[in-house]
């Protein structure tokens, strides 16, 4: 994420998606802290975040470290 509209669009995306608890998007440390319900499967979330253009480098569930 470069600016505050890249940040912006993921937490559009996420606003929308059921099943979102909570999130976090931070641009300055260009991360999203996401908590889901257990039903949301990690890779939807991970599918909406990417359909807005950007980049996922890493990704954790429950503390696991997991493919993106």
């Amino acid at each position: 994420m470069s600016c505050s509209g890249c940040s912006g669009a993921i937490e559009r995306v996420l606003k929308k998606l059921e099943g979102i608890q909570s999130y976090t998007v931070s641009l300055e440390a260009q991360s999203a802290d996401i908590y889901a319900e257990d039903g949301l499967a990690y890779d939807t979330v991970l599918e909406k975040i990417r359909k807005t253009g950007k980049t996922v480098v890493k990704g954790e569930r429950d503390g696991v470290e997991v493919a993106v």
